[in-house]
Parts: structure tokens; sequence; C-alpha cells
């Protein structure tokens, strides 16, 4: 099923014959796939592994060659003894020092590649003497780390002494939105490496699975956007394409293409309102330290990260049971920014494991339009409840600041609290549209009314 081409034959490896007739619809990827023939000559595996996490790592540029072989025959070894599906992401990132691979097979295939990757590596290095330690270097969604790390890095420790090896984890701030993985390095030798990598992703796994049955249940809360594109959750981001795919020539595979639409489309969506934004989220006082993190690190990285303005209030009295985060930023970092901050509650586990993350929030609205999001007898506050499941709450008795605005607040999980806010900051745009055609309308004192 693998024929030398001429492209691959000048770089030293093979791809996958195509059938004759067969779509080359999707073939535009410049990465290698080595797999376990199917009917047709393709790489074939079983269907429901879409839905598992792929192990992913990355490996010296060097070593590419020794693990694909002569006419790829390395390579070819593995996916046959793993029963696995391996992509080699040679042309990615031209000019690099690592490259990605991604192994997509059960559990045990994962970890019986990942070793005999890791053995090669091991076997050329001690033979060209290029570098005196190559450790497994493993990809993971940020999404997925912080419970990896567990609450005061317990997880991390505990893996760390039970395999007698040394973990770091790269920082938040390498992160972009189109690149939300970060680099778990593994140093120690090739069993002990194995043995940690069989326990983090172990957890990652756990984390993804969590994810995607929270994000089954909430989709419907945010019909026609694809939430898991902007970096909350892990699923449908595993392997996502550099950036220069979405600028340039299309170079991820055609089935990448709906989540590219959907992470075009919200980008397109939030640069029209891409105005900056307010947003005052109560968590509990307990956990202000873990946001906080370190000499301020994590709050740092979280800033960065989700490109927003993240600052927490003094404490009014020091018995209040929850502290207030002034948010500020565009939509998407809004987006970012809380989601973050809900998932690091439920990571530091201020939540029960079968505990929704429940948080209040506050935006201010102009007090001409709070009256329109209550709605006449409340039907719209009561629809907008309904909709999203957050409680929405007008209180009647303010006075507006020095803005002319006031308080609206909205407490549920985050799914409904984002909805929420969406919806009320449409309204606001509404009431200003009329607000601005009534102004244009009234005739000023040097044009007489007809």
């Amino acid at each position: 099923s693998y024929i030398l081409d001429e492209e691959a034959g000048r770089d030293g490896g093979v791809r996958p014959q195509v059938p004759r007739g067969a779509s080359k619809m999707g073939t535009g990827s410049r990465e290698q796939e080595f797999g376990q023939p199917g009917a047709m000559g393709g790489p074939q595996w079983p269907r429901h592994r879409q839905q598992e996490v792929p192990l992913r790592i990355l490996v010296p540029t060097q070593f590419v060659g020794a693990i694909i072989g002569k006419e790829g025959l390395t390579i070819k070894n593995i996916t046959k003894q793993t029963q696995s599906k391996v992509d080699i992401h040679r042309k990615e990132n031209a000019g690099a020092t690592e490259k990605a691979i991604t192994i997509h097979s059960s559990k045990e295939g994962c970890s019986q590649a990942c070793r005999m990757i890791l053995e090669i590596m091991e076997k050329e290095a001690n033979d060209t003497k290029i570098v005196e330690e190559v450790p497994l270097k493993i990809l993971a969604h940020n999404s997925l780390v912080g419970r990896l790390i567990g609450k005061e890095g317990r997880n991390l420790k505990k893996i760390e002494q039970d395999t007698g090896t040394k973990i770091t984890i790269s920082s938040l701030q390498d992160l972009t939105i189109y690149n939300q993985e970060r680099t778990i390095t593994v140093r120690g030798v090739v069993e002990e490496c194995c043995n940690a990598e069989v326990e983090i992703m172990k957890k990652l796994r756990e984390a993804h699975e969590n994810d995607v049955a929270s994000l089954n249940q909430q989709t419907n809360m945010m019909p026609g956007l694809n939430l898991s594109a902007l970096g909350i959750f892990s699923s449908g981001l595993s392997v996502l394409p550099p950036a220069s795919g979405l600028h340039g020539s299309l170079s991820a595979p055609a089935n990448y293409s709906p989540l590219l639409v959907s992470i075009r489309m919200c980008l397109y969506m939030w640069g029209r309102t891409a105005e900056q934004e307010v947003v005052y989220l109560f968590i509990p006082t307990p956990a202000v330290g873990a946001l906080i993190g370190k000499k301020g690190q994590h709050i740092k990285e979280l800033a960065h990260y989700a490109g927003a303005s993240i600052k927490i209030a003094a404490a009014d009295n020091p018995d209040d049971p929850e502290r207030m985060v002034i948010i500020t930023g565009p939509p998407e970092a809004q987006f970012k920014a809380q989601g973050r901050i809900y998932g690091k509650l439920k990571e530091e586990n201020f939540f029960t494991a079968k505990e929704e993350v429940k948080l209040g929030a506050h935006i201010k609205v102009p007090s001409t339009a709070a009256g329109r999001v209550i709605g006449k007898g409340g039907k719209t506050v009561n629809e907008l409840q309904n909709l999203t499941s957050a409680e929405v709450i007008v209180p009647r008795d303010q006075t507006p600041d020095e803005n002319d605005e006031v308080f609206v607040k909205i407490i549920g999980h985050f799914f409904a609290s984002q909805t929420a806010q969406r919806k009320i900051r449409e309204i606001v745009q509404q009431v200003k549209q009329q607000e601005r055609k009534h102004q244009q309308t009234v005739p000023t004192p040097s044009q007489p009314s007809k």
C-alpha cells in the first residue's frame, strides 16, 4: 500500500499510495500519514476512535528520518505492531527544531508506539552523540492541563514520585488563539518516561471526557456557535493546524474545515463588536489566592492569554464570602477569561466533582435600557431566564451612576452566564440604535419642522 513518490524520495520518507480513481479532496496536507491498510489500500481504523484523545508528542527534527526509516520501513513496523495510525507533521513549521507526531490508537497502542519512538530516538542519540538526553514531550490542550496538575500540583507530584521522573509544563504565555497546546516535558530513562506517559494521558483523557460530557449538555445554550473553537474546551482542538493555514492555502486535512469556518465566524462576529466590555465576576473569597497564583504569575498569564485586563477588587469586609474580579476586554477576551476562571475554580476543587460551577456576574447597562431588559410585566427577563437557564435580576431601586448606568445581575454556570450576557448586550445595542435614529429624525432649531 506504500510507494515512494518523487518528493518523498528526496526527503527519505514515503507516503501512502492513493487508490486509483480516489478523490484527492483532503490530500492537501503536507504531513505524512502511516496506518494499517484497509480494503481500499488506505489507512483504516475503528470510527469510534475519532472521539478519543490522540497522543501528540514533539520530537527533535534530526530524529524524524530515523523514526520513518529507510523507505518508511521503521514507521510501518510501528504502525503494524501497535495497530495505530501515525501522522508525522514534517512539513509544518519549516526550519523548526522539533516536529509534532500524532498517534491515533487505543490507549495501549498509543503507549506502545510512544515507547518504540522513544527507543529509536535514544538509540539514534547514543549513536550520533548529537544530544545527551531525549526527553519525552507530550502536547496537551490547555484546558486539560490544569486538571493534570491538580490542586497545588498534587497530581503532577504524585506522577513524578510514582515514576521517578521530572515533569515541567510550558507557560500560558506561549499560547495563541491558533495554538492552544502546552508542552509537558518528562525527563528520565525510557522506562520511567513511558510509565509517566500512561499516567499523564490517563488524567488528560479523564478531563477530556468530562469536557465532552459538559459540552454535549450545554451546546444548545449557544446555537450555531462552535464553543470548542474558542479554546475553553479540548474537544475538536486536539490537532489544530498552524496559523498559516488560516491566511494562505488551507494546509489542514479536509475534515477540519468546519472547525476553521467556526473560528473565522467567531472572529468575524467579535471583530464587528470588538468594543471594550466590563464584567464584574464574583468568586469565592478562598479562591482568590489560586486565581492570583504564586507572585501573581497565574493572573498575569491568564490576562495575557485572554487579552483582557483582570483585576481583583479590594474586599469591603474581610468576612465577605465573595470577592469581585473586574474583567475588561472585548467579547472574545471576556469569553476566554471567564471560561478559564470557571475552569480554575473547578480544577482547584472549590466545587465538588458533581457540582456545577455557578458564579454571579454584574454588567452595566444604560438606565434607559433597563426597562427593555425587564420587558413589559417582566416578560423579557423571564424569557431570558428560560432561554439561558441563568438567573437574571434587574434591581428596581438602583440609582444610576455618573454615566447614567445601572447593574444587571446574572447568576449561573458558564454557558448560561455567557448566553445571558450576550443577549442583554444585544438588547442594549438595539436601544442605542433606536436612540440614534430618533436623534437623527428630531429637527434642530435651524431646521423648522414642516
